[in-house]
C-alpha cells in the first residue's frame, strides 16, 4: 500500500511532466514516480514480511535484507517492464498498470522470499502446519 500510495502522489503531484533528462536519458513521469515508490514500498515490504509473515525465519536478519533485496531488484525490472508493457503497448494509463504489475508477480514474490530470502522450506511448512 505505501508502494501504490507513494506512486500516486509522485505521478499527480510531483512528477507533472510527462518526461524529465536525467543523466542525458528521457524517462517517463512514471518510471521515475515507480522507482522512488518501489524503494520505499520494498523497505516496508521487509520489515513486515520479515516481522509478521515470516517470524519463525531462524537467518541472521542481515541476510535476509540482502536477499530480500536481491529479490526486490529483480522484481523491479519484472515489473517495470510490465508497467511498459501496458503503458506503452495496452494504451493502459499509468496509475492502473502500476497495481497491476504489482499483482502479477506477488505470487511469484511470495515463494521467492520464502524459500530464498528467509530461508523457508515449502515442506517444512507444511508439515509443521500438520502438527498443529
Amino acid at each position: 500500500m505505501i508502494d501504490m500510495l507513494a506512486f500516486n502522489i509522485f505521478f499527480h503531484y510531483l512528477f507533472i511532466n510527462k518526461t524529465y533528462r536525467i543523466f542525458n536519458a528521457t524517462i517517463s513521469n512514471y518510471a521515475i514516480s515507480f522507482s522512488i515508490s518501489y524503494i520505499m514500498g520494498v523497505v516496508v515490504n521487509f520489515l513486515i514480511t520479515r516481522y509478521l509473515v515470516f517470524s519463525e525465519s531462524k537467518l541472521a536478519p542481515y541476510k535476509q535484507f540482502v536477499r530480500f533485496v536481491s529479490v526486490a531488484f529483480i522484481g523491479y525490472f519484472a515489473n517495470l517492464m510490465v508497467i511498459e508493457f501496458l503503458v506503452k503497448k495496452l494504451g493502459v494509463y499509468p496509475t492502473y498498470a502500476r497495481p497491476a504489475a504489482a499483482l502479477s508477480l506477488f505470487f511469484a514474490s511470495y515463494f521467492v522470499h520464502r524459500v530464498f530470502s528467509f530461508s523457508l522450506s515449502l515442506r517444512h511448512h507444511a508439515v509443521q502446519s500438520d502438527h498443529k
